[in-house]
C-alpha cells in the first residue's frame, strides 16, 4: 500500500537550509534554531509562501558556509508550522517533516540556496516479516530503555502505537543518540524493511554497549570495600581502558614530569620531595581534583630557577657610566652600588646585600632599582607592598586551601627565570597587619641575609634559597616598619633635592625626557635657567621632581598643540613667559615675615615630602590661665606646648614676666595651617620662644628660623631631619638657623653651598634661643660655638 503525499501545495522550487549535526526525518515535529544570515533569509522566504522548505545536513558541521559539494543528496521537504524571531538576530522555528526529498538541481546560492527536488516515497506491505522486525525493534528500544538509556515513557508508548514500518524506523533512530552520518544512513535508506534493519542494528550494538557499562560498574562494585569507594571513578575508568585497549595518557605525562625534575637541578631534598609528589600523582586518577593540584605543584617546582643565575662581567667604570646616565647627585647610594661590585668582583661568597632607601617621595628611590640591575647585569623584580595586609602574599598559601599559590617572592622569582635578580620591594612602611597576620612578619627571614639562604614558602614547602638576590625596599618614613625588619636592613638615606640639584635634572632628564614624549625637538621648545628657577619656586614645593615633571609635561603639551595648530612655536621659554603657560604661582620663594612680629615664630618641620617651615603664633588673654592649644596637633606637639609653657613659668623672674601672669591670663597656641595633623617633639623651642615673646611682648626676628625638643628645665634637645630642614630654611630664604648643638655633626649631609649662606647658631639651652631670636633680648647668654 503507497501513502499518498499531497503534492500540489509544495512549490516545485524550494529554499534550502543546510543543518549542523541535525536531521529532520517525516512526519516529526522538530524545533530548529537558525543562525546564519542566508538560512534567516531562506527561512522567511518560505513564511511568505507556502511555509514549505528544504531541510538538508551538511557533511561537516564546521564549515560556516556550505557549498552545495557539503550538502547530502538526501534530505526532507518540512512545513514551517511557527516562526519566532530572538532578539540577538536569530530564529526559531518549529517544523514538521511532510517527505523524504532528493535533490535534482540547484537553481541558485545567493542570497540563500533554491533547489529543484524529487519527492521519495514509502512502500509499505503487510507481511509476517514486517510484523518480526517492527516487533524486534520495539523490544530493543524498550530494553535500551531499561538499561539506562534517557528514553522518555512517552516516547516508548508513541514508539509502540506506530503501525508503519519506515515511520517507526525513522522515530526510533531519532530518539536515539546516534551520530548525523548514521541518522543519515538511515534517512536516505528507502526500502522500509531494509530501513528497519539498520534500526534493528543501531539498537543491538547500543545494547551491548549498555550491558557492558552495567559489567564493568558491577565488576568495580564488587572489588570495592566500604573504605575504598572513593576510587570508584578511577576503577570504571582502568575497566573501561581494558576493555577498549586504551593507552594510559596518565603514566605518560608522569613519564614527562620526571624527565623535567632531574632536568630542573633542583637540591637533593627537593628533588626527593618532587618525586614522592610524583608518585602520589602516578597513583591518582587523572579525574579527581588532587591530581589538578599536584600536577600544578610539580610545575611550579620545575619552573623555579634553581641554579639560573644572570650577572654580567663586573666593570666598574661602566657600572659608574650606567648610574650617571640615569641619576643626577644620589652620590651615596652610588658609590654602596660600586662598593658591593668591587666585592663581588673579589670574592663570590658575598650574599645579596639588603639595602632600605629611604627619603621623601620622587627623589628617585624606586627609578635607581632599574639603573643598579642594569648595572649588574641582572634581572630586575618590583613588587608593591603599599596596603599588603595578608601574610599569605609573601609566605604564599597552603595547598589545603582551593586555589593556592606561591607567596609573591616566589612568584616573581618564578617569572623573571633567574636566581640572582634585583628585587626591588616598594613602599614598605606603608604595610598593615589584620587578622589574617602581619605581612613585615614573614619578611623577616626574607631581608635576612643569615636565613634567607633556605627561605620557606607555605606553598613550596621546601627551602628556596634567596641569599643570591639583591634586595632593595623603598620607604618614605621609617617609623612604621618595625624594629626588628629595620635592623636587618642598611638603611639609605635619598635627602630632598636642593634647588641647584632640581635645576640640573630638570636640565639633563626632565626636559629631554618630555621634549621626546611629546615630540618636540629642542629647537621648538627650550627653557632659559631663570624659567626653570621660576617653576621650581613658584610652582612646586617638594622634596622630590614628580611636581617639577608634570609641569614642565603641562608647557610641553601646550607648545605642541600649537605645533600642530600651525602657530608661531616658542623657540625658548623665559622667566616672564612660565605665568602665560602655569598661571599665577602657587607658593611665594621666601616666606620670611615682612616684619618683626611679637608672638610669632618660625619653626622647622620634617614630613613626607621634605623640609618645610611652620609659624607657631602665640596670645595673651585675659582669663583663669587656661591653655588652649589649636592647629591639629598631635599628642607628643601638646605636651611639648605644655613643657614650653612650664619652662617659661620656671624663668619668669628671670625673663622679667610678671610671675602671677599664669593667674590672670588665658594663654592660646596656633599652629597654622589647621586641616594638616602636625605631631613631633621639635616644634618645643619654636612655641617657647613665642610664648616668651607674647608674654614679654618683645619681637621676634622675623629672619630666624628654629628646632628642637625643649625640656622642663630649658635644655635644648636634638631632633631629627637636619638637612631636609636647612634645605627648607634655605629655599624660604631665612638667614639664621637655630639647632641644637648636638646635631652639629649632621652639617656634613649639609651641601657646601647652602651652609655658606646661613648663619647656623648651636644651643644648648632654651636663653640661648631667646637671645639670638628676639629682637631686643633682655637674656645675655653666651652662645656655644
Amino acid at each position: 500500500m503507497a501513502k499518498k503525499i499531497i503534492t500540489s501545495v509544495i512549490p516545485k522550487e524550494l529554499p534550502l537550509i543546510p543543518l549542523r549535526n541535525l536531521v529532520v526525518f517525516p512526519n516529526l515535529v522538530v524545533p530548529l534554531f537558525v543562525g546564519r544570515q542566508n538560512s534567516i533569509k531562506a527561512l522567511e522566504s518560505a513564511m511568505k509562501s507556502e511555509h514549505t522548505i528544504a531541510l538538508v545536513a551538511q557533511r561537516g558541521p564546521e564549515k560556516e558556509n556550505p557549498t552545495e559539494k557539503d550538502l547530502y543528496p538526501i534530505g526532507t521537504v518540512a512545513n514551517v508550522m511557527q516562526e519566532l524571531k530572538l532578539p540577538d538576530g536569530t530564529a526559531k522555528a518549529l517544523v514538521e517533516g511532510i517527505s523524504r526529498i532528493r535533490i535534482k538541481s540547484f537553481v541558485s546560492d545567493k542570497p540563500y540556496f533554491m533547489i529543484e527536488y524529487e519527492l521519495l516515497r514509502d512502500e509499505y506491505e503487510n507481511d509476517i516479516e514486517f510484523e518480526a522486525l517492527m516487533r524486534t525493534v520495539v523490544s530493543l528500544f524498550e530494553k535500551c530503555a531499561s538499561l539506562g538509556k534517557p528514553i522518555s515513557q512517552e516516547a516508548l508508548m508513541a514508539a509502540m502505537n506506530i503501525e508503519e514500518a519506515g515511520r517507526l524506523a525513522d522515530y526510533v533512530c531519532f530518539n536515539l543518540n546516534l551520530k548525523i552520518e548514521e541518522k543519515q544512513q538511515v534517512l536516505a535508506t528507502l526500502e522500509p524493511k531494509e530501513r528497519l534493519k539498520l534500526t534493528s542494528g543501531f539498537l543491538e550494538r547500543e545494547v551491548r554497549i549498555l550491558e557492558i557499562g552495567q559489567k564493568i560498574q558491577s565488576r568495580v562494585k564488587d572489588q570495592m570495600s566500604r573504605t575504598q569507594r572513593e576510587y570508584l571513578l578511577r576503577e570504571q575508568l582502568k575497566a573501561i581502558q581494558n576493555e577498549l585497549g586504551d593507552i594510559d595518557e596518565q603514566a605518560t605525562e608522569g613519564e614527562d614530569l620526571a624527565k623535567k625534575i632531574k632536568a630542573a637541578k633542583m637540591p637533593a631534598e627537593v628533588e626527593e620531595k618532587a618525586l614522592k609528589e610524583l608518585e602520589r600523582y602516578n597513583r591518582t586518577s587523572p579525574v579527581s581534583a588532587e591530581s589538578s593540584v599536584i600536577r600544578t605543584y610539580l610545575e611550579w617546582l620545575i619552573g623555579l630557577p634553581w641554579k639560573s643565575k644572570s650577572e654580567k662581567e663586573i666593570i666598574l667604570k661602566k657600572a659608574l657610566a650606567i648610574l650617571n646616565k640615569d641619576h643626577y647627585g644620589l652620590d651615596k647610594v652610588k658609590q654602596r652600588v660600586l662598593e658591593h661590585l668591587a666585592v663581588r668582583k673579589l670574592s663570590k661568597k658575598l650574599k645579596g646585600p639588603i639595602l632600605c632607601f629611604a627619603g621623601p617621595p620622587g627623589v628617585g628611590k624606586t627609578s635607581i632599582g632599574k639603573s643598579i640591575a642594569e648595572a649588574l647585569g641582572r634581572e630586575f623584580i618590583r613588587i608593591s607592598l603599599g596596603g599588603v595586609r595578608d601574610e599569605a602574599e609573601i609566605r604564599g598559601h597552603r595547598r589545603t586551601y582551593v586555589g593556592a599559590l606561591p607567596g609573591r617572592i616566589i612568584q616573581s622569582i618564578n617569572q623573571a627565570k633567574s636566581a640572582s635578580p634585583v628585587f626591588m620591594m616598594d613602599e614598605i612602611d606603608k604595610v598593615g597587619a589584620d587578622f589574617r597576620g602581619d605581612p613585615t612578619s614573614a619578611l623577616l627571614e626574607v631581608l635576612d641575609p643569615e636565613q634567607n639562604n633556605s627561605f620557606s614558602d607555605h606553598y613550596l614547602e621546601v627551602p628556596y634559597d634567596l641569599s643570591d638576590v639583591f634586595f632593595i625596599t623603598t620607604a618614605n618614613i621609617l617609623d612604621t616598619v618595625p624594629p626588628a625588619l629595620r635592623d636587618r636592613m642598611e638603611i639609605i638615606y635619598f635627602p630632598g633635592y636642593t634647588e641647584e640639584e632640581k635645576l640640573n635634572i630638570a636640565k639633563e632628564f626632565l626636559v629631554p625626557k618630555q621634549l621626546d614624549a611629546h615630540g618636540l625637538t629642542a629647537t621648538q621648545l627650550s627653557f632659559t635657567d631663570k624659567a626653570l628657577l621660576e617653576v621650581i619656586r613658584k610652582y612646586t614645593r617638594e622634596a622630590g621632581v614628580r611636581q617639577l615633571e608634570r609641569l614642565i609635561a603641562t608647557i610641553c603639551r601646550q607648545v605642541a598643540r600649537r605645533v600642530v595648530e600651525k602657530k608661531t612655536a616658542i623657540a625658548k621659554v623665559g622667566e616672564a613667559k612660565i605665568s602665560s603657560f602655569l598661571g599665577t604661582g602657587k607658593y611665594n620663594y621666601g616666606v620670611v615675615e615682612e616684619k618683626d612680629q611679637v608672638g610669632v615664630a618660625t619653626g622647622l618641620a620634617w614630613t613626607e615630602a621634605g623640609g618645610d617651615i611652620i609659624k607657631v603664633e602665640a596670645s595673651v588673654l585675659k582669663g583663669k590661665g587656661k591653655l588652649t592649644l589649636t592647629g591639629h596637633l598631635g599628642k607628643v606637639m601638646q605636651e611639648s606646648a605644655q613643657a614650653a609653657l612650664s619652662y617659661t613659668r620656671s624663668r619668669s623672674s628671670f625673663l622679667k614676666i610678671k610671675t602671677d601672669f599664669y593667674y590672670k591670663n588665658d594663654l592660646h597656641i596656633h599652629v597654622p595651617a589647621g586641616a594638616i595633623p602636625k605631631d613631633g617633639p621639635s616644634a618645643g623651642v619654636t612655641m617657647a620662644s613665642a610664648l616668651v615673646s607674647a608674654l614679654t611682648k618683645q619681637k621676634m626676628r622675623k629672619d630666624v628660623c628654629m628646632t628642637g625638643e625643649i625640656t622642663l628645665r630649658g635644655h635644648v634637645l636634638p631632633v631629627g631631619g637636619i638637612k631636609e630642614k636647612l634645605l627648607a630654611a634655605h629655599r624660604a630664604g631665612l638667614k639664621t638657623v637655630i639647632l641644637p648643638l648636638e646635631n652639629k655633626a649632621e652639617l656634613d649631609e649639609v651641601p657646601q653651598h647652602v651652609i655658606k649662606e646661613l648663619d647656623v647658631v648651636f644651643v644648648k639651652h632654651m636663653d640661648e634661643v631667646l637671645d639670638a631670636a628676639l629682637v631686643k633680648s633682655n637674656v645675655k647668654m653666651h652662645r656655644v660655638k
